[in-house]
Order: structure tokens, then C-alpha cells, then sequence
């Protein structure tokens, strides 16, 4: 039998009852007690509660019940502290002797560590807060091979839980629903909640995480250039001040998608003067895993053996796959070495004219590849990027991400370049060590001229659009 005692911290009757109720526990081998101590504040309405659930009427402190069962079985209730006092006389031949001085002395300890304890509690929930994240045309199929690779713990480990926030237009609420309904189906044990969202006021509440997915589908013959650039900029004229408003300080931007992914990113850190410009991220990873899977294809290896692949330049569009700095680990070849050994990339392929005809040309299976992918690895690029933000990437590894510039590699200062980091304690830095080719660097000049026009093209709309924004962006 347990005897479960309950009231108000402070409440100097429940002090008396309590301390009768550990001396019967410690002295009666069949006698066990279970204490609950509630603010003062909240005492009232709880008591209601319990009460109208059990059928008891009780309206003073302490309340005192026997429960059957250890925690939860069926409640007998005893009443109060006189009924507890003479049930103890009763049954034990034992009642309290305490004076009220020392009772109330109790009760006031009582008081201050149940606010301790309700303090440490609260800094505890705090830290098991989940994650928030935030998909923004979240209807993209994208968004739907994501969530799983978000929700499985690979990704922000196996102890943290996220919440997932779907955001898109009106006219996709039924679609978000489905993916909701099915990704609580699936009831991943790390997923806290999912929840869609058409209202663009309450866009990126307490974000932490942003993945910007919105595309503008290009079709040149019946727009220009120009007005592409323009709808880009508008979608993040209307993101970077709710992301500012709502989301939290150090909220993390990822820019994906299929198209403008340097210039997504751009603008919402043009737009959002306030967001860290090293908080927000393009993903170049789906370039640089199609290149793998590619070289691996031709070297008829396994593809995790391929390391240092770098895209250089604007991802979704002009770029270049620089293999100068790439190496094979674990090859198949007449020279081995220990395990972390590893060979040149370009000196294991002697076909020199297969890499510039066949591989870097923009005709190439590889831009066929990612142009052609509709959502598995897009959703595997972003989860990988987040993976090394959050936990670092593979020790000594270069990954390809775009960043806002400040002169590396003698690229102009402002734009959104993809080059090649490294992730650690949840930063990045530039691998600015790497030694560049004159080849590479006028390269790198012409990708950084097309992002540049990119750019002044962006502005001019804006200050069409917005003359007074512009002066204040661009000074």
C-alpha cells in the first residue's frame, strides 16, 4: 500500500502530516509514501483537478490518499491532516508530537526547495527543448524524402528531438497535411511534432533551422533573365524580415533547390542585415556526390573512397568541379600504403580527355545528373550539410558550400561563392590554404563575374523597386 500526501509547499499541515507520514515509512516495513508538493499558486486549481478526476470533495491542504497499486492504482481518500492523524492513532498508536514553531520552519523549507526543484526542472526542459526547423515550400517532393533523414537522429544525433514546421501557399494546405499525417504515422521517436503552415505571418516562429527550397522555374523563352532574378528577390524580401521578427538570433539559413541557390542565399542576408552572414549556407553537396558517384564509375572503385571533390562557383548555376586537390583512399593499385593513405585522383586517370569532354563539359552525364534529380539527393545533400554543421565534418575533408565572400582566393568581396570549408564546433571555415592554379583562378574569375552581374542585376531591382532600401543595402 502507498500512501500518497499532497499540498501546498508552504502549507504548514502538510509539513505536519508529512513528517508523521516518514517516521511510520521508516519504522513500518509494509508502509510507504509518495510526496507531491505544489506551488502555492498553483495548489487551488490542482486540488480541483484531482479531485473532479478521482469524484472526491476535498478543498484544504494537504490531501492524502491510499493508492493499491505503486503510483496510479485506484485512490482511497483519507481526507486531511486531523484524518491522517487519527488514522495513524488508530492502526499504529503513533500521532505527532511536533511543535508548531518547528512545523512552521518546515513548511517554509518545504516552500524554497520545491522552488528550487521547480527551477532546476525548468533548466532542464529548457535544455531538452527540440529543435526547430522550418521547410519553406515544403509541397516539393524535396521536402517529402527529407523529413525522414531529419527525423531518424543521423543528422542532430540521437538524443536530440525536433520539431518540424511546414510552410507553403494556401493552395498546397492538402498536400502538407498528407506529409504530416504520414511522417506521424511513421512516429519516429525523435520527431516531437510536425505541423503545416500557409500563414505567411507566423512563418519561422522561434526557428532554428531554415531549409529554403523555394524554386523559380526557369523557361527562358518566356522570360528573361531579369524577371527570374526579380521573383527570387521578392520571395526573400518577404522571408528575411519574418526571419528577423521571428526566428532566433543565431537561426541557421540552408539555401537548396533547383535554381538561384548562391543568389537565395544573397539576398535574405541583403534583405535580413541582422542575420549572421556565416549562419547562412547554399549546398553544393549534391554536385559534389553526382562527381563521385561519376569518378567512382569510371575507376571502378567504391565512391566513399573519393575525398576532396571542390565545386567552385554559382551551384545551381555556371560552376566547376575542381579535381586538382581530389584523392583516392583504399584504390586498387600496384602502390598500397597504410590506411589512411591515399593517391592523387587525376594521377589514376590517364584518359585526360575523358575529364575535359566527357566529365566538365556542360553537356556532361554529371549536369544531367543533378539537373535531373527531382528529390532523394537533394534531401541527402541538405541533411549531410546540416550532419557536419551540428557535429563537424569527417575530419580532414573538404566539403563544397556557398558563403558569403571576403576576398578568398582573390574572389570579389559580397557574393554567395560556392568554395571549399570545413565544419567544426558548429562553425565553418574557408580552407584558404589550398594552393590554386593559374588555370583555377581565371576560372574562378569568370564564375565570379557571372555572380557579380547576378548580383548587380538583384540590386537594380530593388532599387526600382525600392529606392530607399537600396541606398541602405548598398551603402
Amino acid at each position: 500500500v502507498v500512501a500518497v500526501f499532497t499540498g501546498k509547499a508552504n502549507c504548514p499541515y502538510y509539513a505536519k502530516a508529512e513528517l508523521l507520514a516518514d517516521y511510520l515509512q521508516a519504522n513500518l516495513p509494509d508502509f510507504r509514501v509518495h510526496k507531491i508538493t505544489q506551488h502555492p499558486d498553483k495548489w487551488e486549481q490542482w486540488l480541483h483537478d484531482i479531485c473532479e478526476m478521482n469524484g472526491w470533495e476535498h478543498r484544504q491542504s494537504p490531501i492524502i490518499w491510499r493508492e493499491l497499486l505503486d503510483h496510479g492504482g485506484k485512490g482511497l481518500l483519507l481526507g486531511g491532516v486531523n484524518d491522517f492523524l487519527e488514522y495513524a492513532q488508530r492502526y499504529y498508536g503513533i500521532t505527532s508530537m511536533m511543535l508548531n514553531e518547528e512545523i512552521l520552519n518546515i513548511a517554509e523549507e518545504n516552500l524554497q526547495a520545491h522552488i528550487e526543484i521547480e527551477k532546476e526542472e525548468e533548466e532542464i526542459k529548457s535544455l531538452m527543448k527540440p529543435l526547430q526547423i522550418w521547410i519553406t515550400s515544403a509541397s516539393s517532393p524535396i521536402c517529402y524524402q527529407l523529413i525522414p533523414l531529419l527525423a531518424n537522429g543521423e543528422v542532430f544525433g540521437l538524443t536530440t528531438e525536433i520539431s518540424i514546421h511546414l510552410l507553403d501557399a494556401d493552395r498546397f494546405k492538402d498536400i502538407l497535411c498528407g506529409i504530416v499525417m504520414e511522417a506521424e504515422d511513421m512516429a519516429f521517436p525523435l520527431l516531437h511534432s510536425i505541423s503545416e503552415h500557409t500563414e505567411i505571418d507566423e512563418a519561422f516562429i522561434q526557428a532554428d533551422i531554415i531549409i529554403v527550397l523555394d524554386d523559380v522555374l526557369l523557361n527562358r523563352e518566356v522570360q528573361s533573365l531579369e524577371s527570374y532574378i526579380r521573383e527570387v528577390s521578392e520571395i526573400c524580401q518577404v522571408y528575411a524580415p519574418l526571419i528577423e521578427k521571428n526566428a532566433k538570433s543565431g537561426v541557421r539559413v540552408v539555401s537548396s533547390g533547383k535554381t538561384f541557390v548562391n543568389l537565395k542565399a544573397m539576398m535574405i542576408m541583403t534583405y535580413g542585415q541582422s542575420i549572421k552572414p556565416e549562419n547562412v549556407i547554399a549546398v553544393a553537396t549534391s554536385w559534389e556526390s553526382a562527381a563521385k558517384a561519376v569518378l567512382a564509375r569510371k575507376l571502378n572503385m567504391n565512391v566513399t573512397g573519393i575525398k576532396d571533390v571542390i565545386v567552385w562557383g554559382n551551384i545551381t548555376g555556371s560552376n566547376y568541379i575542381d579535381l586538382s586537390h581530389a584523392k583516392l583512399h583504399g584504390y586498387d593499385c600496384a602502390i598500397w600504403g597504410p590506411a589512411n593513405f591515399s593517391h592523387p585522383l587525376l594521377n589514376m586517370i590517364y584518359d585526360s580527355e575523358w575529364i575535359h569532354s566527357e566529365f566538365l563539359s556542360t553537356q556532361s552525364s554529371l549536369s544531367s545528373r543533378v539537373s535531373h534529380c527531382v528529390a532523394i539527393l537533394p534531401a541527402h545533400a541538405v541533411a549531410t550539410v546540416l550532419r557536419y554543421w551540428y557535429h563537424g565534418s569527417p575530419p580532414g575533408e573538404i566539403v563544397s558550400v556557398g558563403v558569403l565572400t571576403k576576398g578568398q582566393f582573390c574572389i570579389p568581396e559580397g557574393i554567395v561563392f560556392s568554395m571549399p570549408v570545413r565544419f567544426q564546433n558548429g562553425n565553418w571555415d574557408v580552407v584558404t590554404e589550398l594552393e590554386i592554379n593559374e588555370m583555377t583562378q581565371e576560372v574562378l574569375g569568370c564564375l565570379a563575374h557571372e555572380l557579380v552581374q547576378e548580383k548587380l542585376v538583384a540590386l537594380k531591382e530593388i532599387k526600382e523597386l525600392h529606392p530607399y532600401e537600396a541606398d541602405k543595402i548598398t551603402s
